[in-house]
């Protein structure tokens, strides 16, 4: 476990950095890892790029699921401003197995829709001398399966013991400009179909509240200017489950 955050953790952090070329930004996934009707699930992750994903999901009955994320996004630079506001809901079959039903098969599917800001600072001797201003809207349909494991492992920190459990998901996402504008000039409009696979760790600190490590690659099928792949994630977050059978 130390090894494997010591190593990938510095490598996914440059490329949640770097990665800004597409005017699509993906946000953190739902995995609220639901096992029974009534069971809530809330989180909020925040990435040191400055996008704040809110995930929140509820089990309807004993195999169906109501998921809903928002995410916002707010970056000024010196030679680029980017927003972007992002929204979801779906709705899927969530299942327990294993011999202590300690593992979590979801499966769900989703509509959303977003919209992006973008507007590039050009300079010549440090005088500002022109300015790009690129806006779109989109809409983002889903689908994807997770599979999660209650099963702990500990983790001695600070000279105390913590569980920490593990899941993984991958996720399609089919996203499509509605409008596309640059300097209030509309243009071409594009779309791109991306897998998106996602990992992640949470350190649990009580039956109810945990700490939750994401990361997650961007890989898009078709070659594009502008809504293309290489979006990477890495955030820090907190997630809360209110109820469920297993504790």
């Amino acid at each position: 476990m130390k090894s494997f955050l010591f190593k990938f953790l510095p490598v996914l952090a440059v490329a949640s950095l770097s990665s800004c070329s597409s005017l699509y930004i993906p946000n953190v996934p739902n995995n609220p890892m639901l096992s029974t009707q009534g069971e809530f699930s809330g989180g909020a992750h925040a990435s040191i790029g400055g996008n704040l994903s809110l995930n929140g999901a509820y089990a309807a009955s004993n195999h169906f699921g109501i998921i809903g994320s928002a995410s916002y996004l707010n970056s000024d630079g010196s030679r680029r401003d980017l927003k972007q506001k992002l929204g979801e809901i779906g709705g899927g079959y969530f299942n327990t197995f294993g011999p202590d039903d300690n593992r979590i098969i979801e499966v769900y599917a989703g509509y959303g829709g977003g919209k992006t800001d973008r507007t590039y600072l050009h300079y010549n001797n440090d005088l500002l001398t022109s300015t790009e201003h690129q806006e779109t809207t989109y809409s983002k349909t889903f689908f994807q399966v997770n599979y999660s494991s209650r099963k702990s492992n500990d983790l001695k920190l600070f000279g105390k013991v913590f569980p920490i459990n593990y899941g993984t998901a991958i996720r399609i996402s089919h996203v499509d400009m509605k409008t596309f504008m640059i300097n209030g000039i509309g243009q071409p409009r594009e779309g791109n179909l991306f897998v998106e696979p996602i990992f992640f760790t949470r350190m649990r600190f009580s039956d109810r509240f945990q700490l939750q490590y994401t990361s997650s690659g961007n890989f898009g099928l078709n070659s594009r200017k502008f809504i293309s792949a290489g979006n990477s994630l890495f955030t820090i977050g907190a997630v809360v489950n209110i109820g469920g059978k297993i504790k």
